[in-house]
């Protein structure tokens, strides 16, 4: 007589395969979204002298823009010319000189993977990813029988985990 296998036994040859592949993938997830949390610093950028032609005739307000500068601000205006951050434009010619710290261009692909939007084809990796986390949370709960301590205790800790989460978002 053929013994059928339980839930809990195919959950866990399937997580254990899918984590396996997925250890790449969230290892280079790690690195990058660490590297995102230093982004407003200079930490690994380098500094770059741009020099380019943009429109004539800007102002203060729709340079920033131009430029996607977010925090740009007009320190001064002498004539035609225009003084920001490290930078200077000419509004009669449209010349713009500036410096700008730019992280590495791989590291910069990297952090793509958290920026994705739908009009990139690399968001069909983040879809996939976030879906295999969520598996992993279902699966986790599958793989013990119901009436389990380690069950008990796992659901206890991941409540605690979720509050926690909750709390500092609040928080920040």
């Amino acid at each position: 007589m053929k013994r059928t296998k339980s839930i809990s036994f195919y959950m866990r040859i399937f997580h254990r395969y899918l984590g396996f592949f997925l250890a790449g993938i969230m290892a280079v997830y790690a690195f990058s979204g660490i590297i995102l949390i230093f982004r407003e610093t200079d930490f690994l950028k380098s500094e770059k002298r741009v020099e380019k032609k943009i429109a004539v005739g800007l102002t203060s307000e729709t340079l920033g823009r131009a430029l996607h500068m977010k925090k740009l601000q007009v320190a001064k205006e002498e004539g035609n010319v225009l003084y920001f951050n490290d930078g200077t434009y000419n509004s009669v010619t449209g010349d713009v000189k500036y410096t700008s710290n730019d992280l590495p261009a791989v590291i910069m692909k990297l952090n793509q993977l958290h920026k994705a939007s739908t009009n990139q084809p690399l968001f069909w990796l983040n879809i996939f990813f976030g879906v295999s986390l969520f598996f992993f949370v279902v699966s986790s709960f599958l793989m013990f029988k119901p009436k389990n301590k380690t069950l008990k205790e796992g659901v206890y800790v991941s409540v605690v985990g979720v509050a926690l989460t909750i709390l500092l978002v609040f928080l920040s």
